[in-house]
């Protein structure tokens, strides 16, 4: 028997870095394509049990499906046409709000030329970086998983026939794998999908809740555009991390334009923070959480490469995607520490205290670090 040659460390750690970046530049390079095609694959998931339902009840496959897609377009229309008729109002006033606020920005570049000796031009520069980022993000997700054809064509295609091949994939992935694999290959399939049924139930009834929140607080702050505010502040929200300090500055900015004074803006600052910490302790725990858990770092760190990848279509998919991933590492014996390190769960200590322990005598910069942990 030929015995298994032992590559160095240096030489597989460059071979998966390598590998890694070619996986980037290609999901970057076909995102266009990849992304409907991942949105198709959580929304067949997410309408699968309903599926199922209908068709225990004696409705024929394609007809239970056409059913649970319908459902689905008409909530996705409602919702758009809600929003779209809130932003006609909010456009009527577009040019007032304009003006209000670049009298409140002009007060504001001259305070930091003042005091923070940043010149105008270096202002000016640094808006337009950030003005091309947010329009670069924007174009890439506009180009990919929310083009015209890419969502309203394609996903409704896409999601029917996943749910109507659903069986032969199944089949496929038993098949690909040894048959002394079949337990783990259904335990993962099992998992994966509890976990993103129970994250994108649960992060929908969260918005829900929140939408309410935001515009009962806006609404008591007096903030013009409430309910419109709160619906895009709840939307922002399903963005972990990031996207609730975004539905913050929304709300303070109109706050700050239309009213005078600092009252509201504080008083918004003051609610949304409120919700903040009834979201982060009560709701998603209640409503969010399930079996897979993301370490804070991790969910940071993956939401900002999948905003880089596909914009804010993979901000959207990173999460589920990494839940996933942490579902695998957990079943395969090798990558268990890797679904380790993505998990929340903290141990009490670390191994290698084991080892220092072990030692009979220890050294007089051990003795400087022991003593500085008392």
């Amino acid at each position: 028997m030929t015995p298994i040659r032992q590559y160095p460390f240096y030489f597989k750690g460059t071979v998966i870095l390598f590998g890694l970046v070619l996986i980037c530049y290609a999901l970057n390079s076909l995102s266009g394509i990849l992304a409907p095609i991942a949105f198709s694959f959580v929304i067949a998931i997410l309408l699968n049990p309903l599926v199922n339902k209908l068709q225990q009840k004696k409705v024929k496959k394609v007809l239970a499906i056409s059913i649970a897609l319908t459902i689905t377009i008409v909530c996705v229309a409602g919702i758009l046409y809600f929003i779209s008729s809130q932003l006609i109002n909010f456009g009527d006033n577009l040019p007032e709000l304009k003006v209000k606020f670049n009298e409140h920005f002009k007060v504001i570049q001259e305070w930091a030329a003042a005091n923070l000796k940043i010149s105008l031009a270096k202002q000016q520069r640094m808006i337009n970086d950030a003005a091309s980022g947010s329009q670069a993000l924007i174009g890439k997700t506009l180009g990919s998983a929310f083009g015209v054809l890419g969502f309203f064509v394609l996903v409704p295609i896409y999601v029917f026939l996943l749910l109507f091949y659903k069986t032969l994939m199944i089949n496929f992935l038993h098949e690909a794998f040894a048959e002394k694999n079949t337990d783990q290959v259904s335990a993962v399939l099992g998992q994966t999908k509890s976990a993103i049924q129970n994250y994108m139930v649960g992060l929908l009834l969260e918005a829900l809740v929140v939408a309410i929140l935001n515009s009962v607080a806006l609404f008591i702050c007096g903030v013009q555009y409430a309910i419109l505010l709160g619906v895009i502040g709840a939307l922002l929200n399903m963005l972990p991390y990031i996207g609730g300090l975004v539905a913050i500055a929304l709300p303070v900015l109109i706050a700050a334009v239309t009213k005078d004074g600092f009252t509201t803006p504080i008083a918004v600052v003051a609610s949304y923070t409120l919700i903040q910490f009834i979201d982060n302790n009560f709701l998603v725990p209640l409503l969010v959480s399930s079996r897979v858990k993301i370490n804070a770092f991790f969910s940071i760190v993956i939401v900002l490469l999948g905003g880089a990848l596909w914009g804010i279509a993979g901000m959207f998919l990173s999460i589920p995607f990494l839940a996933i991933l942490k579902i695998i590492f957990d079943r395969l014996p090798e990558m268990k520490p890797w679904g380790k390190l993505l998990g929340d769960e903290i141990p009490t200590r670390h191994k290698g205290e084991v080892w220092l322990r072990r030692r009979k005598k220890a050294s007089a910069g051990e003795k400087v670090v022991e003593d500085s942990k008392l």
